[in-house]
């Protein structure tokens, strides 16, 4: 049997009802676009009587402590990656997205951000070193005007990251 971390295992410590009805409420709030009256029924349903305030509750305690925990056991990053930004629209407005991926397509990092420059390109570099390691290479989008701040931010973060 495994036992929990100890971090999860302090939330959990208060909440009335099984680890497992927890978690599966949990999950289906994230994983599925259902409102939490629509979880509340699924788990009527099944003969568990939940209020959504309290799957709402449960949601807002745990989420960040399994962001943290997965976040430890994530798979390790490869020694390259592709970087990109691009203009997108979020509710009606324009953002940019800088995005890291790796050879195999899978996204590492993104940052989505109001404005585009040179500080919001640190950032990015900065929070996405931090958080996965350096990359020995790193392939930067070439399309003209928009691989601009980041081609001097990459090469000005990496030589910093890499020389310390």
């Amino acid at each position: 049997m495994t036992t929990l971390n100890p971090a999860v295992a302090r939330v959990l410590k208060r909440l009335h009802y099984p680890l497992d009805v927890i978690l599966m409420c949990v999950r289906w709030y994230v994983a599925y676009p259902l409102s939490l009256r629509h979880i509340e029924e699924m788990v009527a349903e099944r003969g568990i009587c939940v209020d959504h305030s309290t799957v709402h509750r449960w949601a807002l305690k745990l989420l960040p402590v399994l962001e943290k925990t997965f976040r430890l056991r994530k798979r390790p990053v490869g020694k390259s990656g592709r970087m990109d930004e691009t203009y997108i629209r979020v509710k009606g407005e324009w953002r940019y997205l800088y995005r890291a991926v790796d050879r195999d397509g899978n996204t590492i990092d993104f940052l989505l951000r109001a404005h585009r420059d040179k500080t919001a390109a640190r950032r990015y570099f900065e929070t996405s070193i931090a958080s996965n390691g350096a990359p020995e290479t790193v392939t930067i989008d070439e399309s003209g005007y928009g691989a601009i701040p980041m081609r001097r931010s990459v090469s000005l973060e990496l030589l910093t990251i890499m020389s310390q």
